[in-house]
């Protein structure tokens, strides 16, 4: 291949290249929606806790069941001496069946019980979603948040390498110092190992992103580089706190389950009462009468009961048992009730002040900022500002600027702290 044609491929390859970057950027980048989306329909923790919920949904038509029957083969009055079905009169092969029939209303009670369970699960399944649609989200604008400031540490480098440039040019005709060329070079120093702190918290977010997605922890993870940055308008405080209290899974999995001990309550009484057991016995005879008629076969009818005498050390205390089951499960609930109230201020409190802290970063410190650095870049280069200072201000831009993400990142992770909370998506005005 001609020196000619070798640089044609690579000058098609090096062409290619940005475009071959940018498909795989746009292929690769994971916006929030989709992160959300991934996590929860793959995320095995959720998995777990919905095959929890299955299998107590399976609990309840079981304990609403009768008893199975009890089938019974007897051989009754079989005389030693001469294994006869004939010999003795009362010598007869019994064909019974038997059920067990417990108090009216133990197999309602014990259904209910279960079935509240049961809805406790689902109610667990969909705090878990919540749980993990929020903790993903929180990464996700970790990461956004670490993504920008990188790009800022990245721009902020070549104004650097400009101020280098324009100090080294004016130390060489005279107009400058020497320590101003240093200066610069070692705040290029500070970037570089700011860049390397930066990388290393990204690719701890990337494994916990990775990990909630059920990917390999290092599978590398591209993030959009723009999003809405408008924040929205919260309801009123009050309405907040009055749908956590009706909407929030975490609640209602506590009220059954409260509801639940109620019942139990209810069943340790009916256990007071005797159980019955009916059943019915044919007697199969062989062989003749003294006057030389067939045995006639026997038909016997059962009825038992279990007598529930020792109450003193088995049904009080039972009952007692489960009296203090339902105050623990409705103390817990009150509990519950109290923290949703403070999940929800706390993420009120946090969307609130880092929402004002985002609009005055963007509105007003930034562009000031920039103004600044762009007036101090102007004086330096006539000698009219010292260039330590034009170097303050540049990083304090750089600094403003990250906080600004950081704000954001804040608010829009208090938000998902707050729907979680509430136990809803749709929390604004």
């Amino acid at each position: 291949m001609d020196f000619k044609l070798k640089t044609a491929l690579a000058s098609l390859l090096l062409g290619a290249m940005p475009l071959l970057a940018g498909a795989a950027v746009k292929a690769e980048a994971l916006t929030l929606e989709g992160a959300v989306s991934t996590a929860l329909a793959s995320n095995p923790s959720l998995v777990a806790i919905q095959a929890r919920a299955d299998a107590l949904a399976a609990i309840p038509p079981q304990v609403e069941t009768l008893p199975d029957p009890r089938l019974m083969v007897n051989l009754v009055n079989l005389p030693l001496d001469n294994p006869s079905f004939t010999q003795e009169g009362m010598t007869q092969l019994q064909l019974g069946i038997s059920q067990m029939l417990p108090y009216p209303g133990k197999l309602a009670l014990r259904g209910e019980a279960a079935t509240q369970e049961a809805q406790a699960a689902l109610s667990d399944v969909a705090e878990r979603r919540l749980q993990l649609k929020r903790d993903t989200k929180i990464v996700w604008w970790n990461l956004f948040f670490l993504d920008r400031t990188l790009e800022i540490n990245d721009r902020n480098r070549e104004i650097l390498n400009q101020f280098v440039r324009v100090a080294e040019t004016r130390y060489e005709v005279g107009q400058g110092l020497q320590q101003d060329v240093l200066l610069a070079q070692l705040e290029l120093s500070q970037l570089d190992n700011r860049d390397i702190q930066l990388h290393r918290l990204r690719e701890s977010e990337v494994a916990r992103l990775n990990t909630l997605l059920d990917r390999p922890a290092s599978q590398p993870l591209q993030l959009p580089a723009k999003v809405n940055e408008q924040l929205p308008e919260l309801a009123v405080a009050a309405e907040l706190h009055q749908r956590a209290q009706s909407a929030r899974p975490y609640l209602r999995a506590q009220g059954y389950r409260t509801k639940a001990a109620r019942t139990r309550i209810d069943l340790a009484k009916k256990d007071y009462y005797p159980d019955f057991t009916l059943g019915a016995v044919y007697g199969l005879r062989d062989g003749s009468n003294p006057d030389g008629s067939s045995r006639s076969d026997f038909a016997t009818l059962q009825f038992s009961m279990n007598l529930p005498i020792f109450t003193d050390t088995k049904q009080d205390r039972a009952l007692d048992q489960r009296t203090s089951e339902w105050l623990r499960q409705k103390y817990s609930l009150d509990d519950r009730r109290n923290a949703v109230a403070s999940e929800v201020n706390r993420a009120i409190t946090d969307f609130r002040n880092s929402a004002n802290q985002a609009a005055l970063f963007n509105k007003q410190i930034i562009p000031q900022a920039r103004q600044t650095v762009d007036s101090m870049l102007a004086g330096y280069q006539v000698g009219k500002v010292d260039f330590l200072n034009l170097v303050r201000s540049q990083t304090k831009l750089y600094n403003y600027e990250s906080d600004y993400w950081k704000a954001l990142s804040a608010a829009n992770q208090a938000l998902a702290q707050l729907a979680a909370a509430v136990g809803e998506e749709n929390i604004h005005e």
